[in-house]
């Protein structure tokens, strides 16, 4: 594919796009770089959330194929350009640094994702102020909201695709209830939006707020002690479900989050969700351990007499009353809400 010539980046007037999808995101990435012409001034970052044992070349493929900008996955040290697409790979966190150098790190996960929308929003907000476009698409949960409330902090463009139009709009929707956003469009309209916004003059930069820079520390491997976090929040009676640490509590307004020392962290309806995981993980191996009880025990009983054999009959019987009050709990015709879906 033949790709323009575009001028160099500058770095202090350079626009940098971040955009972030979950469920459903193949699809609404690949409408959305679509649209961007060959000489697209600025470079884009994508993170879509998708199992560590993923490639993504699925979506490389999709991109490169309908798009007119080359797309590939993000390469740690790697120099980033305008008009190129990177994708964050699997399993990976993708930041960006001042001098527009990638870093893809395997830092903790945050919202239960690696890759993660927020680390890479903040990233860009710390490193690129009000010369960032964060765009938040179709996805389960609300990952991606405090990355785009720390964009709007820092001064940068907000764009939310419509949730009406979203396969999934649990992302747009948390994050339009968080915060006022520049856009809330149908993805065919994004085009020409950023075409308008690359036209734009960048104004003053303003002063990025110090408790995003520790988070950005953070999600660096930089920082990752007790002080630092103590410096966002409070500490709170929850655990960690990601390490069993103990948990802080911020929040900024009414949005509230968790983070633990060594770097995960939690919007509360993604805690609650990877409490629930937690719970079921716990709730199987506890069958699994009463089933293999039961097994001895039924053992013991067919091969010792007497006492020995009633004593061992009765605890089996025991047994399977457990047995079957966790199976019930586990197998309950409970519903769902979108809530406690896997990302």
């Amino acid at each position: 594919m033949k790709i323009a010539k575009i001028k160099d980046f500058n770095y202090k007037t350079g626009q940098v796009v971040v955009v972030g999808a979950s469920a459903g995101g193949l699809d609404a990435l690949a409408a959305l770089i679509q649209q961007l012409p060959e000489d697209f001034p600025a470079p884009v970052l994508l993170v879509m959330h998708i199992s560590p044992d993923a490639t993504g070349d699925v979506l490389l493929n999709a991109l490169n194929k309908h798009g007119k900008l080359k797309c590939g996955h993000a390469i740690h040290g790697e120099l980033f350009k305008a008009g190129r697409v990177y994708l964050a790979p699997s399993d990976h966190h993708l930041l960006i640094e001042k001098n527009g150098e990638l870093h893809v790190t395997k830092g903790a996960a945050e919202n239960r994702s690696r890759p993660g929308i927020d680390p890479l929003f903040r990233s860009a907000a710390v490193a690129f102020g009000n010369q960032v476009i964060g765009i938040i698409l179709t996805g389960y949960l609300d990952d991606g909201t405090a990355g785009m409330i720390a964009i709007q902090r820092c001064g940068g463009i907000c764009i939310v695709q419509d949730p009406k139009e979203a396969q999934y709009p649990d992302m747009p929707k948390n994050t339009l209830n968080q915060l006022k956003v520049d856009y809330c469009v149908p993805i065919a309209e994004m085009g020409g939006i950023l075409a308008t916004l690359m036209a734009r003059k960048v104004g003053r930069q303003k002063t990025i707020p110090d408790d995003i820079q520790r988070e950005a520390k953070i999600a660096e491997r930089v920082l990752s002690d007790l002080p630092a976090v103590n410096s966002l929040g409070e500490q709170v009676p929850f655990n960690c479900p990601g390490c069993g640490g103990v948990l802080w509590k911020m929040h900024k307004g009414s949005f509230v989050r968790y983070r633990c020392h060594t770097g995960h962290a939690y919007t509360s309806v993604s805690l609650l969700a990877a409490q629930t995981q937690k719970i079921e993980e716990t709730m199987w191996i506890a069958l699994r351990m009463f089933e293999e009880r039961k097994n001895l025990l039924t053992t013991v009983a067919k091969e010792q007499k007497g006492a020995t054999s009633r004593m061992a009959a009765e605890r089996a019987e025991s047994s399977q009353v457990h047995i079957d009050r966790i199976r019930a709990i586990l197998l309950a015709d409970d519903k769902p809400n979108n809530s406690d879906l896997p990302i």
